[in-house]
């Protein structure tokens, strides 16, 4: 069965860091693309970031220079360093992966960046 697992959200004043982690499980994980998605409040879904099998970075307009996603296929875990954080940045942000046409989604973990 497959899991995701998101943490290291939490809350940061603007121009602080944190480090997001997805630990996945029940697929074979360095075999896929990963995927960082975020919802801000009242709004919809919102691609970050993407990180291929083999390690290829691709980023929103919005984060790119701030944000850097990476993996490690041992721990098979995605990462998400996020820095210079704006308030803009606070959302619920979600780990993602695509299997035979389906999603499957952590639970999500919320950043709120605030003075």
């Amino acid at each position: 069965q497959v899991h995701l697992v998101e943490s290291g959200g939490g809350l940061v004043q603007p121009g602080g860091s944190l480090r997001l982690s997805c630990a996945a499980s029940g697929f074979i994980f360095s075999n896929y693309a990963i995927n960082w998605v975020r919802q801000a409040p009242g709004k919809g879904l919102e691609w970050v970031a993407t990180i291929s099998s083999r390690g290829r970075t691709t980023y929103a307009d919005s984060v790119k220079g701030r944000f850097t996603i990476s993996r490690d296929n041992a721990k098979n875990t995605v990462y998400l360093e996020m820095n210079s954080l704006k308030f803009e940045d606070t959302a619920v942000y979600y780990c993602k992966f695509t299997f035979l046409s389906l999603d499957y989604w952590g639970q999500g973990t919320q950043v709120t960046v605030s003075s």
